[in-house]
């Protein structure tokens, strides 16, 4: 597909993280029964009014300066009109002419360089129905109709799906840790469009087709990569193609048409008679932007400064739960590293097995760094912490105790462990040998024979330390 330009643009719709809905008092939730969560605003009857949820501006505000928006503050919502069963008023509250948030950008890393996606705008709006299709009939869930939206455009900028499944991943990543949405798309709470072109013209923008219906960003991908082919199969023999809306079918692989393309002037848009304009004074978007936690940029470098490996750092960052535990241990003056093999390793495999999460267990913060200390010590070894894990997140019995009734007492002295040492080595001389000649795994089976001798009762890193210490006095 060399010889043509290709060029994609997204526009992802996510959920804002708010009690209620955007215009009326209807609880914003996922999972309740059909058409529960629901008022007269929300079904459009005539003659209600709608009324600002303050919360829904003050995360506009947020997503503006996570993604480096020139924040808007004087605005006005728009009606979009459209008929459609998911839409009783016949007009979709937005915001056309003063979205929110203006020019920004995404940095992303694709095979080592960095990239900054355009974002040409962000706004809000207001969630449909949702719709269900049985036979012949569509039943309406108004439960989803007033959900807070932000719409964020990206620029046309994106010249393959590794780009755009990278900016995806970035923004559902800025967006979860902002506290904006929780971005599960299996839940519909993070949905994404993509605009697909392909030029013959360097430089030139091609006649864009938009594609619907993606479950994943996996599924993203998919959709670009088949729609650019298409479009190079029209081109390919000499069709024109159409500004058009097409939806990706998972199963037969393949993008559909759905309908022509309509145009902006298509909606009427208008101001939204029954809102005032909104100011958005300066206090607001401080106090707004103050709320921000920290973001998994900022936690990178934070983490690195702690002595994490960049595998360590992408783990957890990728676990909000297991990152919020461990922001509560930075303060501390203890083995970081240690402590995210920990949350990692055996503590993320209990929970997953368990089906829990960290605060359903008895692993407070002060629990926990007695654990580091007690492994970094060599009070506790790895073999033994495993013997004991269980009672350690699910009782509340001191980890002393814990360790006394299981008659966990690891060997710190080093005469002692030197003892076994040099017990083993001459038990085992040819392994003694092959690790001078250079064979490392001779050194694996001498350290797994003090083990034994010690019925792993010895801290692991200081006889490792040991026995190559006096393996190097053999070779001298």
């Amino acid at each position: 597909m060399s010889k043509y330009e290709k060029t994609i643009g997204l526009e992802v719709h996510v959920e804002l993280k708010t009690q209620s809905k955007i215009f009326s008092s209807s609880a914003n939730t996922y999972g309740m029964d059909t058409n529960t969560c629901v008022n007269v605003v929300d079904l459009g009857y005539p003659g209600t009014l709608p009324t600002i949820n303050e919360e829904v501006l003050k995360i506009g505000v947020k997503a503006a300066h996570i993604l480096h928006c020139n924040i808007t503050k004087r605005m006005h919502f728009d009606r979009k009109n459209y008929f459609y069963p998911d839409n009783p008023k016949n007009y979709q509250i937005t915001q056309s002419r003063t979205p929110i948030g203006t020019d920004g950008y995404v940095e992303i890393e694709l095979d080592g360089e960095k990239k900054k996606i355009g974002i040409e705008e962000i706004h809000i709006e207001e969630d449909t129905c949702k719709s269900a299709h049985r036979g012949k009939v569509s039943l309406l869930d108004f439960n989803r109709a007033g959900v807070p939206l932000l719409e964020i455009v990206s620029k046309p900028c994106m010249k393959n799906k590794d780009e755009a499944i990278k900016y995806l991943e970035k923004l559902k990543e800025l967006l979860f840790y902002g506290d904006i949405s929780d971005c599960k798309m299996e839940e519909g709470s993070m949905r994404c469009d993509a605009n697909v072109s392909l030029s013959k013209e360097v430089g030139k923008l091609g006649t864009k087709c938009e594609v619907k219906n993606m479950g994943s960003i996996h599924s993203v991908g998919e959709a670009i990569e088949i729609e650019e082919k298409r479009q190079q199969e029209c081109l390919e023999k000499g069709e024109v193609i159409k500004e058009q809306t097409r939806r990706y079918d998972e199963k037969k692989k393949a993008t559909i048409l759905m309908r022509v393309k309509e145009t902006g002037n298509d909606y009427r848009y208008f101001p939204e008679p029954d809102i005032p304009f909104v100011v958005l004074e300066d206090s607001f978007i401080k106090e707004a932007i103050e709320t921000l936690p920290l973001l998994p940029d900022e936690l990178r470098k934070i983490y690195q400064e702690k002595g994490l490996s960049k595998t360590q750092i992408e783990k957890i960052i990728a676990n909000r739960p297991l990152s919020n535990y461990f922001n509560q241990l930075l303060e501390n003056d203890i083995n970081h590293s240690l402590a995210a093999n920990l949350l990692l390793g055996d503590i993320a495999a209990y929970l997953n097995k368990k089906n829990l999460t960290l605060d359903q267990t008895k692993l407070g913060k002060n629990r926990f760094l007695s654990l580091i200390q007690k492994m970094e010590d060599g009070s506790l070894s790895s073999k033994n912490l495993k013997e004991i894990l269980d009672e350690i997140m699910e009782s509340e019995k001191d980890i002393d105790d814990i360790m006394k009734e299981k008659g966990i007492q690891n060997i710190k002295d080093d005469t002692v462990i030197l003892q076994v040492i040099e017990k083993v080595m001459q038990e085992n001389e040819a392994s003694v040998k092959d690790y001078l000649e250079g064979k490392d795994r001779a050194l694996k089976y001498l350290m797994g024979q003090v083990m034994k001798e010690t019925k792993g009762s010895v801290n692991p890193k200081m006889a490792n330390d040991l026995l190559i210490e006096k393996l190097k006095e053999r070779s001298v």
